[in-house]
């Protein structure tokens, strides 16, 4: 057996006895154990609004399951087996992945339970958008790959050579256009909130951005090469109170450089809530600091 084949032959015997087919309500999917407990991770989509469903093994053994949390905006869900689980899968980070890396696919594609795909890293830091209610976000850094990816794909296991799970599969963009959330140390975060409290809870400024390249005499005096321009300030919001205007360069915001799109978004959970939060930005050829005091997002 070649290398390649032996490579991707091993990511499956090991992640196929621990990657489950997902039933709930009219819906389905793939799901990955990754705690001892019996806490499998999917995506938010997979499980929907349903509280509970089934789950199969590729040994045959089945059960019911009970959703512990979810979180649209994330697209990520975590739920928990009634009965035995196999070993847990061994959670990677994606951070360290790089293009052109392989990467093997672990799922149930169209009820073909058990099924293995493999292709590489086809580009990364891709966005994608998730809504829950009114309330829209960019998954942030998503993983794409050409690793084949159907319907019943989605939830199940995104892995490396030494199959450590770096992404949940979650959409088909295109023929040979797969994505996958990413399992970094943001996921791990919301991974560990679902599974405390059942939900994530996120900060909320009021503003629209874009991101800006700065003017040569800012940059060298900032080391910045880029800043996010407000776009629309959101009226009575946490930044509409704190003076922030359509027009202004943010700089920084909790002493925080910001060159991206997701640069804010980052800082928007729930540990920013209420807390006072330092936003540096230029207006009219100068610098003005203020301070935003970040709300709960609502889905309303």
């Amino acid at each position: 057996m070649d290398s390649y084949s032996q490579i991707v032959s091993s990511v499956a015997a090991a992640l196929l006895p621990k990657v489950a087919a997902v039933r709930a309500g009219r819906g389905g999917g793939s799901a990955v154990v990754f705690a001892p407990d019996g806490l499998l991770l999917t995506n938010a989509h997979v499980v929907g609004s349903a509280t509970s469903g089934t789950v199969a093994f590729a040994d045959g053994s089945s059960g019911a399951f009970r959703v512990v949390g979810r979180d649209p905006l994330s697209d990520l869900a975590v739920i928990r087996a009634d009965g035995a689980t196999p070993e847990p899968a061994e959670l990677g980070d994606s951070d360290e992945l790089v293009v052109g890396q392989l990467v093997v696919a672990v799922g149930n594609p169209l009820g073909l339970t058990g099924s293995v795909t493999a292709g590489v890293v086809s580009g990364l830091g891709r966005s994608l958008p998730a809504r829950s209610g009114s309330a829209v976000r960019l998954i942030e850094d998503v993983i794409q790959t050409d690793a084949a990816l159907n319907p019943g794909n989605s939830g199940g296991a995104l892995a490396d050579a030494r199959a450590r799970v770096v992404g949940v599969n979650t959409a088909v963009a295109g023929v040979g256009v797969g994505l996958a959330v990413p399992v970094n140390a943001t996921t791990r975060s919301i991974i560990a909130a679902l599974v405390r409290d059942g939900r994530v809870r996120r900060a909320y400024l009021g503003l629209v951005t874009s991101p800006a390249p700065l003017p040569e005499p800012l940059r060298q005096r900032t080391g910045q090469d880029n800043a996010l321009r407000v776009m629309e300030v959101v009226p009575l919001s946490p930044a509409d109170r704190a003076g922030l205007r359509a027009g202004d360069l943010v700089l920084s915001a909790g002493r925080n450089p910001l060159g991206d799109a997701q640069g804010l978004q980052r800082l928007m959970f729930a540990e920013a809530i209420g807390r006072p939060l330092p936003i540096t930005v230029y207006r009219n050829g100068a610098l003005v600091d203020v301070i935003a005091e970040p709300v709960e997002l609502s889905a309303a």
